[in-house]
């Protein structure tokens, strides 16, 4: 395995990793693949404290932390109703229909996620169903920064309507070039989904205050002259930068998280027959988010990896966000990864478990079958990832930093949890009893067993629940 820099008049900035003639356990593989350099412990450190000074001081904190990040002065983060109504009014109507087009893909596609109960009886009336209930309230965040995110908005909201959960918070940063409201577009997204509750902040207090929650006080803005107050919420969803990922990550436990959503990352997986501008056009459109987003081109063809090179080349110079897109192309975060095969590249692919994954082959489909870890996998050459960003019908709030590797896209199911009922009569208790005490026993647990036993050893109980509407009295 070298890394080697490519002949004069290709993209030098992006390195190449050589696995041809390479046998690596999967530990080793995954040591071998591209990753950012990050300061995690730096981060959570940073992190805590913000979350502790929230719960501390409450909205004074946010209001602080505002002034100090966004430079803007708050007396309270909730938006107002006549700001939502005003934004979707002056809304390019280009882009409400493309966000309306998007709401109702997103919204077919999530409405098939929702899952049946489940019963099963085992016969004498004893009976285990499972049925899902929605959780009670959610906390959704969308960022700011670098870019504007109403699709985000969507990808959050959709599912938790699908998945029929009653309290819905939003939350993004507020922009002082917006008198220090979230950006207009997202604001508009939120009044097309009609949600009501929308705050301006963002970064890791806004997971904060989601988590923990925001008393109302003293000061303007809620009906007792306060800031109005944030009710904790049950799970918090959605994508922001390092902070707002680990923030997610150090309060998981007292709320329900989707996944660790941090910069974009997009990998390649393509053969000698894949078109080089589709694939620079793909790498540059995920790179052009965030200076730490990630592309990595997994392919078993040199001359495919040159002519890509050749590509960013000439599309890096055109495009609006270039230094951006530089930037994560030259970082230890992106890379050509060369193989023997598409095997090879495969087993690369489901190391790597990228947030998103192309499959640009000969025959794509049969390749993306094989998938067995990736966030969401784009088939074809005209299934591209900024597609499923916008209006696949897919979400595009998705597990990066190799988590796709045990964690899953946002879904529906991130919104409803399962309750299992049983419900078992005397005679079915009596058929299975026996094993419920030889496991007690087994498990050094007798108390466990003796539950069982007072039930089945005495016949009824004369003192047993009756029912209440045949009277006792003689």
């Amino acid at each position: 395995m070298t890394n080697s820099a490519n002949a004069p008049e290709s993209f030098s900035a992006l390195r190449t990793i050589d696995l041809r003639d390479a046998t690596l356990g999967h530990a080793a593989l995954k040591a071998s693949l591209p990753r950012p350099e990050t300061d995690g412990a730096s981060a959570a450190a940073t992190v805590q404290g913000i979350i502790d000074d929230v719960r501390a001081r409450g909205f004074a904190a946010l209001a602080e932390l505002a002034l100090r990040f966004d430079g803007v002065e708050q007396t309270t983060t909730q938006v107002p109703a006549e700001a939502r109504r005003r934004a979707l009014g002056e809304l390019d109507p280009t882009v409400r229909r493309a966000l309306e087009e998007s709401i109702r893909r997103a919204t077919r596609f999530a409405a098939a996620q929702v899952p049946s109960p489940a019963s099963v009886d085992f016969g004498d009336g004893a009976t285990v169903t499972q049925r899902w209930e929605p959780v009670r309230r959610v906390g959704l965040y969308v960022p700011g920064g670098l870019a504007v995110y109403p699709s985000s908005v969507i990808m959050n909201v959709v599912p938790a309507l699908a998945a029929g959960v009653g309290s819905i918070a939003l939350a993004s940063p507020p922009q002082r070039e917006f008198g220090g409201l979230p950006h207009p577009t997202i604001l508009a997204a939120a009044e097309l989904l009609g949600i009501t509750e929308v705050h301006a902040m963002g970064g890791a207090q806004a997971i904060a205050a989601f988590a923990y929650g925001i008393d109302a006080g003293a000061g303007h803005g809620s009906a007792d002259g306060g800031p109005a107050g944030i009710e904790p919420v049950d799970v918090i969803t959605g994508p922001g930068n390092v902070f707002v990922a680990t923030a997610k990550r150090l309060v998981k436990g007292a709320v329900g998280i989707d996944a660790e959503a941090g910069p974009t990352e997009i990998a390649i997986l393509a053969d000698a027959g894949a078109t080089p501008r589709y694939v620079a056009a793909d790498m540059i459109s995920q790179a052009e988010h965030d200076p730490n987003a990630a592309a990595v081109l997994v392919t078993d063809s040199e001359a495919l990896a040159e002519a890509v090179r050749g590509e960013l080349d000439v599309q890096t110079r055109t495009t609006k966000h270039s230094d951006r897109v530089l930037t994560a192309l030259s970082g230890r975060q992106s890379a050509v990864i060369l193989v023997d095969d598409l095997d090879a590249g495969l087993r690369v692919c489901n190391a790597y478990a990228a947030e998103h994954l192309e499959i640009l082959t000969a025959d794509p489909a049969a390749v993306a079958a094989r998938v067995t870890a990736a966030g969401a996998v784009f088939v074809g050459e005209h299934s591209p990832v900024s597609l499923g960003d916008y209006s696949a019908g897919s979400n595009h709030v998705l597990p990066t930093s190799g988590t796709a590797a045990f964690a899953s896209g946002l879904n529906v199911l991130t919104f409803l949890k399962a309750i299992q009922v049983i419900e078992y009569p005397e005679a079915a208790l009596r058929e299975v009893g026996d094993h419920v005490v030889a496991l007690a026993d087994a498990e050094d647990l007798p108390a466990h067993g003796d539950a069982v036993r007072h039930r089945l050893e005495h016949g009824e109980d004369p003192g047993r629940r009756r029912d209440p509407h045949v009277s006792n009295m003689t």
